[in-house]
């Protein structure tokens, strides 16, 4: 068989097998929701049924999202962060499965590897590294990552990007529409169709590694040398491969499963801080919020990993959010609708009650009001019980509202964020880091208070 051929096993990417692959999902869901029907009429405990039908259709989630890779995969990372907003019954098997997505792959034949960086730095690319570790240390949805000794002694990671990604991805998402009711089924409210668009919109740069490689390099250069945060530099790049400095730490995954309080209170913080100092700093929201792409580090800074997904906000993030989130707290609801309105979010033929917007908002603002808050898996299933809760009377006042698309990859990125939050499960001074971050907000201060500055402004 030759290079070519080889190249074409490495990535499952042939639209009759990944559509049929894909087209599994639903039609398992319904077949085993049909013998889960007649174990109970003979007698089986609903609940014991339950339990298995969740976790059979999780282990198949990860075992098809997970081996096709590429989009099929992505698609499933960006739905994995929602899992705290799970029910308890289904926490379990959903939890253990999907955070799977968040870090791992069925890694590429060695070979394929090979092939890769023969072609990226050619014949004699060994002479670039002192060693190179043919095992990756992880595989996502569109490239995996090996670590090696580059060729002046220091270490490296090496990120190459699978053969066929490209095509892989566009056939995954025309393809995972078939599943958009099974998503939508995993967590009531969610809506992924808005989710794969977004995702097919950003589909380019993310197969660009040099574009990628640009914008690791404007962050980097933001935050060198910050106490706080640390963002490996780039050694080399090509359109499949990047290589840059080797950062150890403890992955955020594993603090959201084993961490200690210290832990989870110290990543929650540095997490919402680095998404709102971004663009800010950078210029740039990192729009991959998911736990795999960052780090604890020994010296106890916050470190970022894989910028292939990014927004570009040279202004900063618009100072209208920090503007209108300061009013909603002072409660001046006439000032809120008119802003939301002056910015796209209600349009100018729709009629919505001052009062009756605040009080729909109200569970939005909950963590910015007290000194602290703790995001938590509980809170987030009532926000998403209160989002779907048709007899509330505010109910219909979110459906007035209207997401611009200039918004809406920050809309994406922060209610992703959110959900990231609540899995890390720790607790944050919200409004500390909100005066710090967020132009135009403006946090209520007792006289002769002084606000704080930003990591990096004052050496803490």
């Amino acid at each position: 068989m030759d290079g070519e051929n080889d190249r074409m096993n490495d990535l499952p990417r042939r639209a009759v097998f990944r559509t049929a692959k894909l087209a599994t999902l639903p039609i398992g869901l319904a077949g085993r929701a049909a013998l889960g029907f007649g174990k109970r009429v003979g007698g089986r405990p609903a609940e014991v049924v339950a339990a298995e039908l969740q976790a059979r259709t999780a282990e198949q989630l990860f075992k098809v999202l997970g081996e096709l890779k590429g989009g099929a995969m992505k698609i499933g990372q960006a739905l994995s962060v929602f899992e705290a907003a799970l029910p308890d019954e289904m926490a379990g098997p959903y939890r253990a499965t999907l955070t799977k997505l968040q870090d791992a792959a069925p890694p590429l034949p060695i070979a394929a590897v090979h092939g890769v960086l023969t072609e990226e730095l050619g014949e004699d690319w060994r002479a670039c590294f002192r060693s190179f570790q043919d095992s990756p240390t992880a595989a996502a949805s569109i490239g995996q990552v090996h670590r090696a000794e580059w060729a002046d002694g220091r270490q490296v990671a090496v990120k190459i990007q699978y053969p066929g990604a490209a095509e892989a991805l566009m056939t995954d998402f025309r393809q995972m529409s078939r599943v958009a009711r099974l998503a939508t089924s995993w967590v009531p409210g969610l809506e992924i169709k808005p989710i794969l668009q977004e995702l097919m919109d950003r589909l380019h740069d993310e197969l660009d590694y040099e574009l990628e490689a640009e914008s690791q390099t404007r962050f980097a250069q933001a935050f060198r040398d910050d106490p706080s945060f640390v963002i490996p530099q780039v050694v080399r790049a090509t359109p499949r491969l990047i290589i840059s400095d080797w950062m150890d730490g403890e992955s955020l995954s594993r603090v959201i499963a084993s961490g200690s309080p210290e832990e989870r209170d110290l990543a929650a913080r540095r997490y919402m801080e680095f998404l709102l100092a971004g663009p800010g700093r950078a210029g740039l929201l990192h729009a991959d919020p998911h736990p795999g792409n960052y780090r604890l580090t020994g010296d106890g800074r916050f470190g970022i990993l894989d910028f292939g997904a990014v927004k570009q906000l040279p202004e900063g993030i618009p100072v209208q959010v920090g503007r209108l989130l300061t009013l909603a707290l002072q409660e001046d609801a006439r000032a809120v609708v008119s802003g939301l309105r002056e910015e796209g979010f209600i349009k100018p033929t729709i009629d919505v009650d001052p009062q009756e917007l605040l009080t729909y908002l109200a569970p939005f603002l909950e963590p910015v009001r007290p000194e602290t808050w703790r995001f938590s898996r509980p809170w987030l299933r009532g926000l998403f019980a209160y989002l779907n809760d048709v007899r509330r009377p505010q109910w219909s006042v979110g459906l007035k509202l209207n997401l611009p698309p200039e918004y809406l990859m920050i809309y994406r990125v922060w209610s992703s964020g959110i959900a990231v939050l609540c899995q890390i499960d720790g607790e944050v001074p919200v409004g500390e880091v909100l005066g710090r971050w967020l132009p135009g907000y403006e946090p209520a201060v007792s006289p002769g208070s002084a606000s704080s500055p930003g990591p990096g402004e004052d050496g803490s």
